[in-house]
């Protein structure tokens, strides 16, 4: 539960910020899949039943992290679905099959995450299920763009650069859960993987603070494998300018049935120890830092 001492704020109806009457130290967290308000349009338009679009989403994680403003820090989480737009890609990286129309040059028609299904605009859920039985227009993305994808990427910009300067440098948690096995087959993945971009999008003593007080708790961690940070960690993360992002994946198997993507006894511990992590997080000396960290990355490079 958040402290009578932070403040609920909901400027824009796509995404919220729960923030603290005054913001009293240099951290920002941001969870952009857990957003669970399903557009009845998109329901119409997906061949899918709603319960199977929640395939991808980061079900609770807001949750899990919603004690940020107690110690003095804002979180935005979306509203809207990960399977409607996904936050966490480059903006308009959309798949040509997947329009009726032709798409307009400044979008980016080719990637790695186009090729596996999972653009700005997904064709795919988590699972692998095809969204779509047919083709979307163009308008549809520019909307879906326009409505919830920049305005959440504006008020995260907003936060970062507010952050930059009341304290002089920023660091960024970017927050997700991953399934318990990647793709849902295979070995059963580490109880937490933090992604720093192989050590370009955080300074390294975040890193190692952060892993440690995951082991602290009694978690298996892992580094950048398979997750090393999506665009959000490699947008914003510019130690050399005092902005650090971090990633970090919570094994869904901890606190939530995968299946029926319902709450389980273990986010109550998981919202435990996440108090707990911010509360470290916060603590810290960002501007000695941040100046010590990012000399040495930049001598490094």
């Amino acid at each position: 539960m958040v402290s009578d001492h932070a403040n609920t704020t909901e400027p824009h109806g796509s995404f919220e910020v729960l923030a603290p009457d005054q913001q009293t130290a240099p951290v920002v967290f941001s969870s952009p899949h857990s957003g669970r308000v399903y557009p009845d349009t998109f329901i119409q338009q997906s061949r899918l039943k709603a319960h199977n679009l929640r395939r991808s989403e980061d079900a609770f994680i807001d949750e899990a992290f919603a004690s940020a403003p107690e110690f003095g820090t804002p979180l935005l989480h979306a509203h809207f679905p990960r399977a409607y737009v996904d936050a966490n890609r480059h903006p308009w990286e959309l798949d040509p099959s997947m329009f009726s129309d032709t798409l307009p040059d400044f979008v980016t028609s080719r990637s790695p995450r186009i090729t596996a299904g999972l653009g700005t605009v997904p064709k795919i859920v988590a699972n692998g299920e095809a969204i779509y039985s047919g083709k979307l227009d163009f308008e549809d993305a520019r909307q879906r763009m326009e409505n919830h994808y920049l305005p959440y990427h504006r008020k995260l910009e907003s936060l970062i650069s507010d952050t930059v300067k009341d304290f002089g440098g920023c660091l960024l948690v970017d927050c997700h859960s991953m399934p318990s096995s990647a793709n849902g087959r295979g070995p059963k993945l580490a109880d937490v993987i933090i992604g720093d971009c192989h050590g370009k999008s955080c300074a390294r003593k975040i890193v190692n603070l952060t892993t440690s007080l995951f082991r602290d708790f009694g978690y298996s961690v892992a580094l950048n494998k398979p997750y090393a940070g999506g665009f959000t960690t490699r947008h914003y993360g510019r130690p050399a300018n005092n902005v650090h992002a971090l990633q970090i994946e919570i094994n869904r198997a901890l606190y939530m049935d995968e299946t029926r993507i319902e709450r389980a006894p273990g986010l109550i511990k998981l919202e435990r120890h996440m108090r707990q992590l911010i509360k470290a997080l916060t603590a810290v000396d960002i501007d000695s830092r941040i100046t010590s960290e990012s000399s040495h990355l930049k001598a490094a490079e």
